[in-house]
């Protein structure tokens, strides 16, 4: 079946619409659709809802923008990443869900315990679990007066956007930071949960490990939509096309074309994961299961006010809220700062990354390896945060164009996350050596193992001792004075 003759089925255009919050595209709450996939938001084609019946002529994946109208739309995105083979999740489906079923259960598991019924949907990579708070709840007043805008994302939400010419409400933009730390503590639960039960790594964002059973492989729990302005992230509609190896080129060369099925967005309503793998590879079966199976993103803010409260009572909470006690230093005062910052006591890989930032700085395990190495010499997280947007707002030739982002945002999440993980216990940096002084990292240098190893031991040191961020831009570690 070709995918346009899928798309004129009219039990899928049922799904495609409600999923965008209504019954109609008149009635859509959501700001905008898109391509999936593409690797920039400036590139891609934005429309208004009532567009859609141009992306279904066109045969291809649709997203919808998670900025809606009337809600805060929670997506928890569990996937598998192969590193050094991107393919291989989709020659192997039943292995590619295998080994993330431990992550997957563990978090319906956490979900569960606050009472959030999410709607679920797999596609070529893994599982996703949707819910929306609206707008005129208590959930939403209490998940924004969580969040912190700085005054460079309070412009940005307050240019116009398109396609509908109109800025971020400041509540919206409020909210969506609040609930990236609600998120962030729900994301830490998993992972405790999980255990060790998985057999390759989990980590929270797309963090690359050593090679594990098939390369370096490891499932995701990806929440990075939050170290982004809401307004350039979006999620897949269900029951759309899964273009994802074609839109990466992954399909188009002849010895994998004919391995790679063609793949549907689906909700695996009634259904083992098993028999879902091979319903989504059936436009037939698909088309069937959308006269059953509705993808409406449920209401579940009375659930959420429980997940709130748990946050709020965490050690997560008060890290961030002792991360936030600093801010970052102004961009007038690098010279005399952050660009100070003594490059030579540092350990190599870590230097290198400082130096040559692009493209590093734009992989979660740079900045993890940052953020450890500057945690380890005194350094408060908010200015290692500083000191990696300062990078970002030198010319590197950066990719994506940073007049869409925000760096400070993208650098406070990762910082932020990274370091949260150290400081509750989630990420003892047992590890942390052995990671670090092989591949991802290419450290290289006699002693470089050493190095890295002083740097555990003086993260650790500082933890036990009450000493993080005693020292600002102190070159010791401790306990031992050299690297």
């Amino acid at each position: 079946m070709l995918i346009r003759d899928y798309y004129r089925n009219p039990d899928v255009v049922a799904r495609l619409t409600e999923f965008l919050g209504g019954f109609s595209v008149e009635e859509a709450t959501c700001v905008y659709l898109s391509r999936s996939d593409h690797p920039l938001y400036t590139n891609l084609q934005l429309k208004t809802p009532n567009q859609l019946p141009y992306y279904l002529d066109e045969g291809v994946d649709v997203a919808r923008s998670l900025w809606d109208r009337e809600s805060l739309i929670v997506d928890i995105d569990i996937e598998y990443v192969n590193f050094d083979f991107p393919a291989e999740p989709y020659l192997d489906l039943v292995r590619t869900f295998a080994l993330q079923q431990p992550v997957a259960l563990a978090t319906q598991k956490v979900l569960l315990r606050s009472g959030i019924s999410p709607l679920h949907v797999i596609g070529g990579r893994g599982h996703h679990f949707i819910w929306r708070i609206p707008r005129n709840t208590g959930a939403f007043r209490t998940i924004k007066a969580l969040g912190r805008l700085s005054r460079p994302i309070r412009q940005l939400y307050s240019h116009r956007r398109p396609p509908t010419d109109e800025p971020v409400p400041e509540d919206m933009g409020l909210a969506f930071a609040g609930l990236g730390l609600v998120i962030e503590h729900l994301a830490h639960q998993i992972k405790r949960e999980t255990g060790r039960r998985c057999q390759i790594p989990v980590e929270i964002t797309a963090v690359e490990v050593p090679p594990v059973l098939r390369g370096r492989e490891v499932v995701s729990i990806d929440i990075s939509a939050f170290g982004d302005p809401l307004y350039t992230r979006m999620v897949r509609i269900p029951f759309t096309a899964y273009r994802k190896p074609w839109e990466q080129g992954l399909a188009t060369a002849a010895e994998l074309a004919a391995r790679i099925p063609p793949l549907f967005f689906i909700p695996p309503y009634e259904m083992q994961v098993g028999e879902a793998l091979q319903v989504m590879q059936n436009a037939g079966l698909v088309s069937e299961l959308a006269q059953r199976a509705s993808v409406q993103i449920p209401d579940q803010a009375r659930a959420m006010e429980l997940l709130v409260e748990c946050y709020r009572g965490s050690t997560l909470k008060r890290f961030h809220d002792w991360f936030y006690s600093q801010e970052h230093d102004p961009p007038e005062s690098w010279p005399d700062t952050y660009d100070r910052t003594p490059l030579d006591s540092l350990p190599s890989c870590a230097r290198h990354v400082l130096s040559y930032p692009n493209d590093l700085l734009l992989k979660p395990a740079y900045i993890r390896l940052v953020t450890y190495v500057m945690l380890a010499l005194g350094w408060h997280p908010r200015h290692i945060s500083g000191l990696i947007r300062s990078k970002y707002e030198r010319d590197f030739g950066w990719i994506p164009p940073w007049g869409e982002y925000e760096t400070g945002v993208r650098a406070d999440f990762y910082t932020r996350l990274f370091s949260g993980l150290f400081y509750t216990g989630v990420d003892p940096v047992d590890d942390f050596a052995r990671t670090n002084g092989s591949r991802p990292f290419s450290c290289g240098g006699t002693g470089e193992g050493e190095s890295l190893a002083a740097v555990r031991e003086s993260l650790i040191y500082r933890k036990i001792h009450d000493q993080l961020a005693c020292r600002p831009f102190n070159r010791l570690l401790l306990p031992n004075e050299h690297i």
